[in-house]
């Protein structure tokens, strides 16, 4: 129970000073008059305007409040290495034991992850958190058991009411190896080296290395092995093998006494770009269809094109003379022979023998594809006559033969069973002017087919009169090969009947030869969304099996996908943390990065509270090494330094809750007039007497 006198004036204040001043003047007056009863009118005086301003007693009945100790528990990923779990716990049960001990004191506990995506340690943000939380007058103290390893430091509470003590967790022996990969670059160009600068780096109180080893992988490949220095800036020229993404994963071998492997893996993912798509587009002779092809390779300004056509064969007298025909001869030893390779796909449109192109020639385009070139025949009726270019060195590499039959009449060209699994032709019909109707795309027709019998190797994914196969795909060796059996194609760029796809077909057809991963047959790739990853299996089998997920931990996980479209199954999995993955079935293998596969948390291991030291500091606590031992708790003021050795103190705050107040007045108010009224007669009588 305390109290206090409060005043609350019957009258404005003005009043009661204007008042106080006519009684000073009066008593002025008295005293010069020498009337002696002017000490009494002065009382009386006071005891009036003491009654006006009401005086009252203030009474409050408190109930007193516990002191409250936050304490934030560091459970990120970096706390979650060596001992550091066990050191924790043992210092949050030490904690709650002095605590317990202590009267009128209570704990609060806040525990702490890791953040969303690759945060790191929010600690500061826990402990505003948990402030905001508590009454800040009740606030005695503030404790992290943590390593030191925080990613939010300006988050911090700008006023901190009590000390704010640092438990850390960590080893003097600790070291950890990490490997680092700077300057990689979110797309390269084919054929361009990227340079990426590598960086192995010891941190704590590591062994004496000249040198390690490192594994490089790529797409999850056979990794290669290499030397590098330990603590020193490697620059690294990579060349990408392939268009699309390219998952590099670099690594080095765990170590004997290090805290953790987690750090010892970097992924970079590079998207490989063609800066121009080269083309040798070889014209046998002047059709409708030529220009066609030409203006569709010409429109894409990704396309550097090279035409050669046959103007005029050898067959043809008009006795122009030689000399008049051309400027220039036409650099087709250059082309055919010395500089072939610098192509990524030849088309032959209508393309026959006539003793212009030797079988030296055709021989080496044979070559180039089996060393991994591309090559896409437009057959038109000479490809079922004697010249037909089947019947060169070229024709080992073909995906069909020729049975010398052409059909000339109107068909629909559409798509095989197969072609409605295979990435190239896969929902083609969507592309068409008109719908689908009885299982017929709505795209018009065209008027030649060339009969062939395809080779056992090809997939028939396009298919025209009699169903028999129109468009044939093949590997051969390092390449692959295209045979489209009519000639007709120009007929949809033309808009015939409604026309059709014949520049999606054609930009497939590129980059399935040019082995772009997305129109590979047998594919397993990964659309990442935060943690959560689409995993898209495409395959030519009815049945692919399980998917089975190997975590960044070594943990394995089995899936199995839903097909959503012929050929093609998907299925949207949750990752439960950040890291890199490794996703593998049967026949195909790919690795995935959520996020880096060395987060933030592993950047720096070696615990240490030097982030922190000046916001600790600036509360007049400190850092406690746990390793030392387990620190007791003291109460001290406020203002004094709040660590010592082997203890951290904290400032208790006597605080309260005023339960009931009671509010009285000095003196009633007829007892203030009987005492102002006989002080006014005591004067009146002592100065009549007089």
């Amino acid at each position: 129970m305390t109290g206090s006198v409060i005043l609350d004036p019957l009258v404005p204040l003005v009043v009661l000073y204007v008042l106080a001043a006519v009684a000073v003047l009066g008593l002025g007056v008295a005293v010069w008059r020498g009337l002696v009863g002017w000490i009494l009118r002065a009382l009386a005086a006071v005891v009036l305007l003491g009654a006006m301003a009401n005086p009252s007693l203030q009474e409050e009945d408190r109930d007193s409040l516990s002191d409250i100790v936050i304490a934030i528990i560091d459970e990120s990923a970096s706390q979650r290495i060596a001992d550091r779990p066990d050191q924790t716990a043992e210092a949050l049960a030490h904690l709650q034991a002095e605590i317990a001990d202590r009267p009128n004191t209570e704990l609060r506990v806040s525990r702490l992850g890791d953040a969303e995506g690759d945060g790191g340690t929010e600690l500061m943000m826990a402990l505003s958190e948990a402030l905001s939380e508590e009454p800040q007058a009740r606030v005695a103290g503030m404790v992290l058991i943590t390593d030191g390893r925080l990613h939010d430091l300006p988050a911090a509470p700008p006023v901190l009411p009590a000390p704010l003590q640092v438990l850390l967790t960590g080893k003097d022996e600790d070291w950890d190896r990490r490997l680092i990969v700077r300057n990689a670059p979110a797309f390269a160009i084919l054929g361009e080296p990227v340079t990426l600068t590598l960086r192995v780096e010891d941190q704590g109180a590591a062994p004496q290395t000249e040198a390690v080893d490192l594994t490089i992988a790529i797409d999850g490949g056979a990794p290669l092995a290499f030397q590098i220095p330990v603590n020193e800036d490697i620059e690294l020229p990579i060349d990408l093998p392939h268009g699309g993404m390219n998952v590099m994963q670099f690594a080095t071998p765990v170590a004997d006494g290090e805290l953790t492997d987690r750090n010892n893996e970097a992924v970079v993912q590079i998207n490989g770009v063609r800066d121009r798509l080269r083309v040798l587009l070889v014209s046998g002779e002047p059709h409708a269809g030529e220009r066609t092809w030409r203006n569709l390779l010409k429109s894409d300004s990704s396309v550097d094109l090279v035409h050669f056509t046959i103007l005029r064969p050898p067959e043809k007298q008009d006795g122009v003379p030689v000399n008049e025909l051309s400027l220039i001869a036409f650099p087709t030893r250059e082309l055919f022979l010395e500089k072939v390779d610098e192509f990524d796909l030849i088309i032959f449109d209508r393309y026959k023998r006539r003793g212009i192109l030797p079988s030296t020639y055709l021989d080496n385009i044979g070559t180039y594809v089996q060393n991994g070139g591309a090559v896409l025949i437009s057959a038109g009726p000479d490809y079922a006559t004697a010249d037909s270019i089947y019947r060169s060195p070229l024709g080992a590499v073909l995906p069909g033969a020729p049975t010398a039959r052409v059909y000339e009449e109107g068909f629909t060209p559409m798509i095989s069973d197969l072609g409605e699994r295979h990435p190239v032709t896969e929902g083609l019909a969507e592309f068409a002017p008109a719908p689908t109707q009885d299982g017929v795309p709505g795209w018009g027709r065209w008027f030649r087919h060339v009969e062939v019998t395809p080779s056992p190797t090809a997939d028939v994914v396009m298919t025209g009169i009699n169903d028999q196969p129109l468009l044939m795909l093949d590997r051969v060796g390092e390449g692959r090969v295209a045979l489209m059996a009519s000639d007709h194609s120009w007929l949809w760029d033309r808009g015939y009947e409604g026309g059709g796809p014949q520049l999606e077909l054609l930009r497939r057809l590129a980059h399935w030869m040019m082995k772009e991963p997305e129109l590979e047959e047998e594919a397993l790739w990964v659309e990442p969304n935060g943690l959560t990853m689409r995993i898209i299996r495409r395959s030519l089998e009815e049945d692919t099996g399980d998917v089975t997920i190997v975590h960044p931990d070594g943990t394995e996980t089995i899936v199995q996908l839903e097909e959503t479209s012929p050929g093609r199954r998907e299925l949207l999995w949750d990752a439960p943390e950040v890291g890199l993955y490794r996703l593998t079935d049967s026949a195909t293998e790919t690795v995935i990065a959520l996020g880096p596969a060395a987060p933030r948390e592993f950047e720096q291991t070696i615990a240490g509270a030097d982030v922190m030291a000046d916001l600790v500091a600036g509360t007049n606590g400190g850092v406690s090494i746990l390793e030392d031992g387990q620190p007791s708790v003291r109460a001290v003021r406020a203002g004094r330094p709040a660590i010592g050795n082997g203890w951290i103190g904290i400032t208790p705050r006597d605080a309260y809750r005023t339960a009931d107040i009671s509010v009285s007045p000095l003196l009633p108010a007829w007892a203030a007039l009987v005492l102002a009224a006989l002080l006014v007669i005591g004067a009146w009588l002592r100065e009549g007497r007089r």
